[in-house]
């Protein structure tokens, strides 16, 4: 095997141009399907990343009516809707999907929220629990967060995240200023921002209206002052993250599970409903990759182009060394020995057009995510695969000039010398 695969470098370099030109098909559809995969897995990425950002992995399960979110402001308290109870919360808490989870009160629009003569309209308002920062990513950058005292003693107390900071004060001036949410003075203590920042692609009004709240804006304040300025008994939103982005989906159905069970609406039209970006990414990834599927078929055809190529240039070589094979076998070679030889040749060939076809198309899915904006992402697997794809391709189509060789005869070989 070793002296046959010599042999076929030999060859290959004894006839360089012609060498590269049988590679050319090989080399142009390995890089064709690399860049087909890269594109389709970047692409993938991007409609992930867009949705769900990067690294989060956070579900939102709130309270829906007919579809539609739910909202106390406008539609008063629910009937047969219970507060989340502590059993409730454990239950969440021990699903195998769920890392961390958080339970809190919401105001979409906070019309009520002034700094002196200031509206801040457009923002949202949440009552938050211990584990809230934690759950859904948050950091502090200016001041404090909220301590054990400040649940406990009812102390009015906010922390801003980054855009609600800038409507009311300069950077590094909202520690200590006053808000006031429906008359009730609250003391800013802090500043947070999320851990991972991502910038959504909004392509439709029901995307706008998904990510309004969080690009106006977000003041956070204890769950425990909620009734203070607002109401008492509503029933909580949940946020769940799942360690893995595979894994947001189920955690979000199983909790929206635990939740249903304990309404008792006469309507039947309220429960709670995961917002499953997830699953919708996987929908958009199948479209997606339906389409890029359909090129990989057109890919593969330049494939067995290359191919044929390999196995017309095996003929010539095969025509072009008649004496040699004929004086091989005079001397005691056998057809398998010929076979094997002619074979070898055949596998080096197009094996050396599938490496080069890799890193061509390596090169080439580079272009094409500088050109798209999407992410680059190269499949190890598929480029192996591609490289093993193409010594079949040599086996194959290599066969027939190789059983050619091997079944001349001495005799009528040697003459042709």
């Amino acid at each position: 095997m070793i002296e046959n695969i010599r042999l076929s470098f030999q060859g290959i370099w004894a006839h360089k141009m012609r060498s590269f030109l049988t590679m050319l098909g090989i080399i142009i559809g390995i890089a064709a399907l690399i860049s087909i995969v890269s594109t389709i897995k970047g692409t993938n990425e991007q409609i992930k990343k867009n949705l769900i950002g990067e690294g989060d992995n956070v579900v939102d399960i709130q309270l829906s009516e007919n579809g539609g979110e739910y909202q106390v402001e406008y539609q008063g308290l629910p009937k047969g809707v219970p507060v989340i109870t502590q059993e409730q919360k454990e239950q969440i808490l021990d699903l195998e999907e769920v890392d961390k989870a958080t339970f809190y009160l919401s105001r979409s629009y906070a019309d009520s929220v002034y700094y002196q003569n200031q509206s801040m309209s457009g923002a949202s308002v949440l009552g938050i629990d211990r584990d809230y920062l934690d759950t859904c990513g948050y950091q502090l950058i200016r001041g404090r967060g909220f301590s054990e005292k400040d649940y406990q003693k009812f102390r009015k107390v906010l922390l801003l995240d980054e855009t609600a900071a800038s409507n009311f004060f300069e950077k590094g001036e909202e520690v200590g200023k006053v808000l006031e949410i429906k008359g009730e003075p609250f003391t800013v203590v802090g500043v947070v921002k999320k851990i991972q920042e991502y910038e959504p692609v909004i392509n439709s009004r029901e995307e706008y209206y998904t990510y309004y709240n969080s690009t106006s804006g977000t003041i956070l304040m204890p769950d425990t002052d909620w009734p203070i300025v607002y109401q008492y008994d509503e029933p909580q939103q949940v946020s769940v993250k799942a360690p893995t982005p595979e894994a947001m989906s189920s955690a979000g159905k199983k909790t929206a599970e635990i939740l249903n069970a304990s309404i008792q609406s006469s309507t039947g039209s309220i429960e709670y409903k995961a917002q499953d970006m997830m699953e919708k990414a996987k929908g958009l990834q199948q479209i997606s990759e339906s389409t890029n599927r359909q090129l990989l078929w057109i890919a593969s055809i330049s494939l067995l182009v290359g191919g044929i190529g390999v196995m017309n240039i095996m003929l010539v070589s095969v025509t072009e060394r008649t004496g040699e094979i004929g004086l091989k076998k005079a001397i005691g070679a056998n057809k398998r020995r010929i076979l094997g030889q002619f074979l070898t040749e055949a596998a080096v060939l197009t094996s050396i057009g599938g490496i080069i076809g890799v890193f061509a198309g390596i090169g080439l899915a580079a272009v094409i995510s500088k050109m798209s904006g999407s992410p680059m992402v190269i499949s190890i697997p598929a480029a192996a695969a591609a490289v093993i794809f193409s010594t079949i391709i040599g086996i194959v189509f290599g066969l027939l000039p190789s059983i050619k060789a091997a079944n001349l005869s001495p005799i009528e070989a040697l003459r042709r010398m």
